[in-house]
């Protein structure tokens, strides 16, 4: 499986170029998220924010790790074949969707009841967060899939 990836995993794959390019965008992504739910905003009245903030805590130190795996990987040339990891990188992601998804739900009902809940200030910090958690899991998403794909591919 030759496709110019020098560490020999699959584009995409824990260990490979891609994948690192995957995991700086989700640490990102999951800490602007991060930063727009909880500085100067009170995130805390919703659990779904409070969702939100500690998964996105979860998610920015794991793709830092990972990342950094992914540098040694690659400048080494050793691929990382561990599929425990690779389980945890899609249980990751669906929960980070999750989270996202649960953000986006109480943002829409906050904006229906026409800012009575919300001020425009904060909902639109809110939204932002709730945009960035998307973006932070379609690449986490992603990896996920490539992840998958690699493993089918090696039985």
């Amino acid at each position: 499986m030759d496709n110019g990836d020098r560490s020999g995993a699959g584009a995409g794959a824990v260990g490979s170029a891609g994948s690192l390019g995957l995991r700086v965008g989700q640490a990102v992504f999951s800490s602007a998220s991060l930063l727009f739910m909880s500085v100067g905003v009170e995130f805390f009245s919703y659990t779904a924010f409070c969702f939100l903030v500690t998964i996105m805590g979860l998610v920015i130190p794991w793709s830092c790790t990972l990342a950094m795996i992914d540098v040694y990987s690659v400048l080494v040339g050793c691929p990382l074949r561990v599929p425990g990891v690779m389980v945890i990188v899609v249980a990751l992601s669906i929960v980070s969707f999750a989270a996202a998804c649960s953000s986006a739900a109480v943002i829409d009902l906050l904006l229906q009841f026409h800012g009575s809940h919300c001020s425009p200030r904060f909902c639109g910090r809110y939204q932002l967060s709730a945009m960035m958690a998307f973006l932070s899991w379609l690449l986490m998403a992603a990896s996920a899939i490539f992840n998958l794909w690699f493993i089918a591919s090696r039985w």
